[in-house]
Order: C-alpha cells, then structure tokens, then sequence
C-alpha cells in the first residue's frame, strides 16, 4: 500500500496496568518512549524460590485464569493455591520485547474464518487494535515501516510470536486448542507487531493510521 494512503483506523485503545492482568479500555492515551502511559506499570513476579520462574513475571501462559483477573491481590491467591508465591512490584513499564503491539482486525479475521468461530482480539492483548481499509500487508511486509496515529509515529520493528495464552478465552480461560495450531501452521505463529516510538504524543479511538515515507 502507498505511503500516505490510510491504512486504517484506530478501533480500540487497550492498556494492562499490571501486566497479564485484565485490560483497561481507553478513548485516547498519551504515548511515550515507554509505551502508553501506564501501561504494564506494574507486575506480579515469583518469589517460590524452587519455581521455573523463579525472580521473573507471573504470565498468562503460568495460568489460564490470569487475563480474567482486574486485582493484582486475587491473581496472588490464585497463584497460592496452586503453591507458588508472587510479590507486586510498581517500579515498571514491563514489556516482554517492545513497547507498543498493533493488530489489525483483517489478520484475527484470518484465524477466524480458519476456526469457523469469533476471536476476541483481547486473546493477543494489543495495545492498539485497528480496522483495516482495504489490504492491509501481513505482518513481515510491514516491519520496517513508520506508522502515523494521531500524533504519534510508530516504528514496525518485529513480528509478534505467540506462546499458548491466546488460545484462552478472555472471558472464561477456557482453552481453544485449534486456535494455537493454526496460528503456527497458517500463520507462522505471528499475530500482530511490535512496535517502537519514534515521536511521543496521543492517539485515540477513531484516528486514522497512516504509512509514512521511507
């Protein structure tokens, strides 16, 4: 797609105060060198010292419950019940690669018509989901390109590579095999990109998402 040409536009602002924890819907977000102001400030990480991950963050992929919980003090209970002690810690952003994940609706539509099923986009937990206008590229084309939304130019550094949490339902945690099967067999297990920012500022729900020139 030419540069300049809208590739679509912003559907949905999502940020994760306390990271694998439930989202927190936006109408616009100031955004930074670190992300979206307050996002993922905090985390839950493992004290159980005879735990594999043992002085790291407590992930989705740790439980199936853990993206349906809003307060860090009930995913520390769930977390005791299976034995394995957490502590919060405030002093963040913690991301796991970069900064800001973008997924347009035309690549989870993708896994949708596979699966014959809706796929809540909350599964990959963007922080920017968007409406396609026309044909959007797949991921690998458009790493490399600078995105304008709003004010704010976003770098496309990377793929996205997803472990087994998607293939939980945000709602339940009830798990859809098939969804991660056709991820790595149709999609090379890449849904969405990272991103990182070029030029501070805010973005919002309706702004329309452009490809700069190079």
């Amino acid at each position: 797609m030419e540069p300049g040409h809208p590739l679509g536009t912003v559907a949905a602002v999502w940020r994760y105060p306390v990271k694998s924890l439930h989202f927190e819907a936006l109408e616009r977000a100031e955004v930074g060198e670190r992300g979206l102001a307050g996002d993922r400030s905090s985390a839950l990480f493992v004290t159980s010292p005879d735990h594999g991950r043992s002085g790291k963050t407590f992930r989705g992929k740790e439980h199936h419950l853990l993206h349906t919980l809003w307060e860090p003090g009930a995913a520390i209970s769930l977390a005791q019940r299976e034995g394995v002690e957490l502590e919060r810690r405030s002093d963040g952003p913690f991301f796991d690669a970069r900064p800001v994940a973008l997924i347009f609706d035309r690549w989870v539509g993708e896994i949708e018509a596979w699966l014959g099923m809706r796929i809540d986009p909350q599964r990959f937990r963007p922080n920017i989901f968007a409406h396609a206008n026309g044909g959007v590229p797949d991921e690998a084309e458009l790493v490399g390109a600078t995105l304008r939304i709003g004010d704010v130019l976003l770098h496309l550094a990377e793929p996205i590579k997803r472990c087994v949490t998607p293939s939980y339902d945000v709602a339940s945690g009830e798990r859809e095999p098939r969804l991660q099967r056709i991820l790595v067999e149709m999609r090379n297990n890449v849904m969405g990109v990272y991103c990182t920012v070029e030029r501070s500022g805010t973005v919002a729900v309706g702004d329309a998402i452009g490809r700069t020139p190079r």
